[in-house]
């Protein structure tokens, strides 16, 4: 006989677990007066593998809190116009927030006795980061808007393109077969999705959507019409992966794709985007709480995940506030910009794995940057929320 799979094993428990843990997230960040970010991930600390052990990060987390992305970035990418975020400026930033990172994380590693590859490896870990993070307390604020907000959201998409390129030369340099044809083929695919992704969109998948929210179907079943918009969402999402960049990338430039347009069923598609959002969303934020293990930090680990998330922060601060200051940004709007660039949520644990898999690191070092990871994503929406943006 087949034995009868256990209760806590079956999806209605998990997706009630999840759920649960997420609405304490949002009574703890209420009590502490936080951004629910906070108080999800705090949340996940607990009930992961750190505390009490009741949820792992399973392939089923692992699938979700993807999902969770996905659409976290579809919803922001419904805020923004492409000509907000398209601009040489925020190129210039995003370089900043690469190369200061990267020179930072690899000297530090060396003065902490690791060789050149491990060394490497950790600074290409620095230069990425995560938009999911700052947007949603961006969103969350009600700051998407502003001046500080278009920066963070346009350079954090280009820095997604360049980290790609930083992880390619780090992979190339530690392998010894650097070669530049391949790099280049890589970044001109990279560039040319955005590019294009973003030209089809607007000029027709927007018309597009405009022209089926007028038949009958639209007019009998207007959820179709969102079904339509969700499934760009993920497509976007898909070729964006193919491509080597982040699936939230994808998920971002179809929903700029969709900003601004004017709808008859407009209120069944934004009430839907947000509702699914909500879910998935607070399933994303758990999984980087359930992501962490304070039992593998050891007394001699914990000095260098200290530096390494100190270095992470400065970095980001430095790199990219400097560079918005230095085209005519005021000092906070600059500080902005350079603490909503410091997350490096998932983005950085998909360059440790690589790191790992390939031998450049060991298990106490993915540790370490796993770590780094989830504080810099903790960290700088206490600073927006307690600092930045309250003065």
């Amino acid at each position: 006989m087949i034995a009868e799979p256990s209760i806590t094993s079956s999806v209605e428990f998990q997706m009630s677990l999840l759920m649960f843990v997420a609405l304490g997230g949002y009574l703890i960040a209420y009590r502490i007066n936080q951004s629910a970010v906070v108080g999800i991930i705090l949340v996940g600390i607990m009930v992961g593998p750190s505390l009490f052990g009741l949820i792992t990060y399973t392939d089923f987390v692992s699938s979700l809190a993807h999902l969770g992305a996905v659409v976290l970035l579809f919803t922001i990418g419904l805020e923004f116009q492409i000509t907000q975020i398209a601009k040489i400026k925020y190129f210039l930033i995003a370089m900043a927030g690469i190369i200061v990172p990267w020179l930072g994380g690899f000297y530090l590693a060396s003065a902490f006795g690791f060789d050149f590859k491990a060394a490497l490896f950790i600074g290409t870990a620095l230069t990425a980061t995560s938009i999911a993070i700052t947007a949603n307390v961006l969103r969350e604020m009600g700051k998407l808007q502003t001046t500080a907000a278009r920066a963070i959201i346009g350079a954090a998409v280009i820095d997604d393109v360049l980290a790609l390129l930083a992880l390619s030369l780090s992979e190339g340099i530690a392998s010894g077969t650097l070669s530049l044809l391949p790099i280049l083929a890589m970044t001109g695919k990279a560039v040319g999705f955005v590019v294009v992704g973003a030209l089809v969109g607007k000029l027709f998948l927007g018309r597009l959507i405009v022209r089926l929210d007028t038949t009958r179907i639209a007019r009998k079943y207007p959820e179709s019409i969102f079904i339509f918009a969700i499934m760009v969402a993920f497509l976007y999402a898909l070729l964006a992966e193919l491509v080597g960049l982040s699936a939230i990338v994808g998920s971002f430039l179809a929903g700029v794709a969709f900003a601004g347009i004017k709808l008859k069923q407009g209120h069944i598609f934004k009430e839907g985007a947000e509702h699914l959002q909500i879910i998935f969303a607070s399933i994303f934020f758990i999984s980087l709480g359930v992501l962490m293990d304070l039992h593998v930090i050891t007394l001699s680990l914990l000095g260098f995940i200290i530096a390494l998330s100190a270095v992470a922060i400065v970095t980001k601060v430095i790199g990219c506030g400097v560079l918005a200051r230095l085209q005519g940004m005021n000092i906070r709007d600059s500080l902005i910009i350079g603490t909503g660039m410091t997350p490096r949520g998932e983005v950085a644990m998909i360059v440790a794995l690589i790191g790992l898999n390939q031998g450049l690191i060991l298990q106490d070092t993915y540790a370490a940057l796993i770590l780094m990871s989830l504080l810099t994503t903790v960290i700088p929406p206490l600073i927006l929320r307690n600092w930045l943006f309250k003065r």
